[in-house]
Parts: C-alpha cells; structure tokens; sequence
C-alpha cells in the first residue's frame, strides 16, 4: 500500500521539472529572438541615437563630401552606389582608402574623397555602441541617411 503513494509524488517532481525547464528554454529563445542591446551615450539605445545624427552630404565631379553638423561622432557611413538600375551597398572606408581616428568622423569634422562616378548615391551613418560583449557597430536605418544625384 505504501508504494501507491510513492508513484504520484514522484509524477509530481518530474512534471514540476519538466515545467521549469521547459519555461528556461522558452526564456532563452525569446532572449536570442530580441538580440544584444547596443548602447551609445550612458545605456540609450542607439537605435534612438541614429534620430539625433546631423550631417550634410554633396556629390559632385566623383568627389563626396560629408560634414558631421551634430553632436554625435559618426563612426563610418555606408554607402548605397547606383550605377544604372543595378546598386551595390559599400563602407566609405573601403572605397576611399581613409581610416578615420577610433570614434570615426567627430562632430565638426569634414571628409571629402573621390569614389567614383555613379548615377546616385545613399549616403547612411554608421555608428560604434557598446554592448554586453564590447564594442559593436551599428548601421542606422536607411530613412536616416541622405540621397544624392
């Protein structure tokens, strides 16, 4: 008689188990699925950091020009070249051949190089955050980014 009793507390335990390991892992997926925070500026997220990025670009006779007209250091920019209806996405750093100091283009800071003829350009800012495994880099959204025939 005594052994009937035994087999529900143990169904019990392993059911409880069976839950929490369960939940871990539903935890674990949805912790991946949202990705690693990048910060920028005392823990904002730099998604929003990309809204307060001013600069101004021109194009012309192969040559851009960009100035960092904000507050905050542009790490790099990508640059989306179209050529006809075809277009390829490039870093700035390496069409030009310019590395620029480790917290890239500063507030105030100007670049100008030659980097090619092309039909139009999408100039897009790319800025370096920190994350829980260090330093990452960021391409902002293309709405933020400046277009240029």
């Amino acid at each position: 008689m005594k052994r009937k009793a035994l087999s529900p507390v143990i169904a019990t335990v392993l059911l409880i188990a069976m839950v929490i390991v369960i939940g871990l892992i539903v935890f674990l997926f949805f912790k991946n699925l949202a990705g690693e925070t990048i910060t920028k500026f005392d823990g904002e997220n730099i998604k929003l950091v990309c809204d307060d990025v001013a600069f101004s670009a021109s194009y012309s006779s192969e040559i851009l020009t960009i100035s960092n007209i904000g507050n905050v250091p542009i790490y790099g920019f990508d640059l989306k070249l179209y050529t006809g209806k075809d277009y390829s996405t490039e870093r700035l750093a390496d069409i030009s051949g310019v590395v620029w100091s480790g917290s890239g283009l500063n507030p105030g800071g100007v670049f100008s190089g030659n980097i090619g003829e092309h039909d139009k350009i999408q100039v897009i800012p790319v800025l370096l955050g920190t994350s829980e495994s260090g330093e990452k880099v960021y391409v902002c959204d293309d709405a933020v980014g400046k277009e240029l025939a």
